[in-house]
């Protein structure tokens, strides 16, 4: 049976990672005692992690509390859209060798803030869809 409805097509890890090193900004999800939240980040994809750079409060608090988290971006243009969700485990960076290396890669904070812990997402899933836009189908 032939359709007119284009629901989109799974991205391979490959593919995936290829709208995550392009992008640098998607939405961090975590959950504390069954109650998740969601923020809005900005990243950078290094060496098969995300990092993302905060500072103490309730986002650093609820990734010590629970690591287990989801990841997800978004890359939208006149007629595709991208959408790839991860996840992992988040750890804060902790080795002073390591955040040294850190320190030399193009992250900085969105407003004028010091964010000086990095927090490394290591994935364990990562699965993404590519989207061709248009017009809903006709209904009947």
């Amino acid at each position: 049976m032939e359709t007119d409805e284009r629901p989109g097509t799974v991205l391979d890890e490959q593919q995936s990672w290829s709208v995550l090193n392009r992008c640098g900004h998607g939405r961090l999800a975590v959950s504390v005692l069954g109650k998740p939240d969601i923020y809005p980040i900005n990243y950078v994809a290094d060496e098969g992690v995300l990092l993302m750079r905060t500072n103490p409060g309730t986002k650093l608090a609820e990734l010590t509390v629970n690591a287990n988290v989801a990841f997800e971006v978004d890359e939208v243009s006149d007629a595709e859209a991208w959408s790839v969700v991860v996840t992992g485990t988040a750890r804060v960076v902790e080795s002073q060798a390591e955040i040294d290396r850190l320190d030399k890669l193009p992250l900085k904070p969105w407003i004028p803030t010091r964010k000086y812990t990095y927090v490394e997402i290591t994935p364990e899933r990562i699965h993404g869809r590519h989207f061709e836009l248009g017009e809903e189908p006709e209904r009947y």
